[in-house]
């Protein structure tokens, strides 16, 4: 656990999965061929007190969803990168894009397409039901499985690395009498 607290420690940057990190990984259809995804909302607070803490959140997916990009417009998530099925090209433009070195980046994941980001970051985290392959080339794995927390606990385990988490807590322990 240490080296994962000095990992999260360096970390300016984090990239979720949608499809098993920030959902179950089922599919939803409706009759009519509508997608639908169900997220988890203490993910998304915590995805929002991770930016109020000054690390950047972004995604990218291999699917393309229009309730994805609802809900990260609602989180005011800009970096969406939908459709990519090599993930490799978004995550150079983001390095690109932020000026960020490798070192700086944590990414969540849960299947072997993740892989070739994963393997390239400073932090790679795996959700708790994670393929095998994914978990055995991460350096922490959630508690929770996706969908259900994971992304929470990412967002609180770094904070708290970095020393912000108390800070941004007392917002909400503050009380008025």
């Amino acid at each position: 656990m240490d080296d994962a607290y000095t990992r999260a420690e360096k970390i300016k940057l984090v990239i979720f999965d949608v499809d098993g990190v920030l959902t179950d990984g089922r599919l939803y259809y409706a009759h009519d061929g509508r997608e639908l995804k169900v997220f988890h909302s203490r993910d998304g607070h915590g995805m929002k007190m991770l930016r109020q803490s000054g690390v950047e959140i972004a995604i990218i997916s291999a699917r393309v969803s229009q309730a994805v990009a609802h809900r990260m417009a609602n989180l005011g998530i800009v970096h969406v990168y939908q459709g990519q099925l090599e993930k490799l090209p978004a995550f150079e433009a983001l390095l690109e894009k932020l000026a960020l070195d490798s070192s700086q980046v944590a990414y969540v994941g849960d299947d072997v397409v993740d892989l070739p980001v994963m393997m390239r970051v400073g932090f790679a985290i795996a959700v708790a039901d994670a393929h095998e392959a994914v978990v055995a080339r991460s350096h922490w794995q959630t508690p929770s499985v996706g969908g259900h927390g994971a992304a929470r606990e990412v967002c609180e385990m770094i904070m708290k690395a970095q020393g912000t988490y108390q800070n941004l807590l007392q917002q909400y322990l503050h009380v008025d009498t």
